[in-house]
């Protein structure tokens, strides 16, 4: 019976000049991923999310983007036990420029769409990335660019 685990993340972006990047964590064992980790005590997913944005890229000035979250899941072996892992991605704007690289990952690039899609190791991520891209250009569109939608009310 494998033990079920539960992690939160974030598809960090940036716009620089005139283009989105992405922000790409290379894990030990060698996966490009996003900014992820495990959900601690009674922590919300959308929580989560943002602890692990700060601890695993350095970045503190970003926003989740309201509207989007999607998950893949995951089996692994650990400790003898069989793991099945459950991620939630949620889409993140950093306003930051740079990101710190953190003592869990060897490597970070920021990579243009086309660079990211080719760059990401997972079938899981990969695909959530390809939504993450579309959903933003439309709500780009839908907003003027600056990503949030007006308060309904």
């Amino acid at each position: 019976m494998p033990v079920e685990a539960t992690s939160a993340g974030a598809i960090l972006f940036r716009d620089t000049r005139g283009r989105r990047e992405y922000l790409l964590l290379k894990s030990r064992p060698g996966d490009w991923e996003f900014p992820k980790g495990g959900v601690e005590g009674e922590e919300e997913l959308q929580q989560t999310a943002i602890r692990e944005v700060r601890e695993e890229a350095g970045i503190d000035n970003f926003r989740l983007i309201d509207g989007f979250r999607e998950e893949y899941d995951y089996v692994f072996e650990a400790g003898g036990n069989t793991i099945h892992k459950t991620v939630h991605l949620f889409i993140a704007h950093s306003y930051e420029a740079s990101a710190e690289l953190s003592n869990e990952h060897r490597d970070l690039q920021w990579r243009d769409y086309d660079q990211a899609v080719s760059t990401i190791t997972q079938d899981g991520p990969r695909d959530i990335l390809e939504s993450a891209h579309d959903y933003l250009d439309e709500l780009k569109e839908r907003t003027g660019g600056d990503y949030v939608l007006p308060a309904e009310g």
